[in-house]
């Protein structure tokens, strides 16, 4: 009884390794390959780049990565303006 328990526990485990899930890993290995359809969308309208059609917002994200950028750079020159402010005039200084 002892010998079959731990047989069927053996083999448990044994079948558990192979049956082994790794969807994240596999989605990263196995991922779609996209160059050819955002090489064709850079392409689009040739290659005479101007003012008005800039390369680094030809893609449908680029725009929002960009105001992202921009908010997140003037945050920091708020923060750092206010600081010297802060400093220059003595102000939440602790005593």
């Amino acid at each position: 009884m002892l010998r079959t328990r731990v047989t069927t526990l053996a083999t448990r485990m044994v079948t558990h390794r192979q049956q082994q899930r790794r969807g994240f890993f596999d989605y990263l290995t196995n991922y779609p390959d996209k160059v050819m359809e955002k090489k064709a969308i850079q392409m689009k309208g040739g290659v005479c780049l101007g003012a008005e059609n800039p390369t680094w917002l030809k893609q449908s994200s680029d725009k929002m990565v960009s105001y992202f950028a921009l908010f997140i750079a003037a945050t920091g020159l708020t923060l750092a303006v206010r600081g010297h402010y802060h400093m220059a005039y003595g102000i939440g200084k602790k005593e």
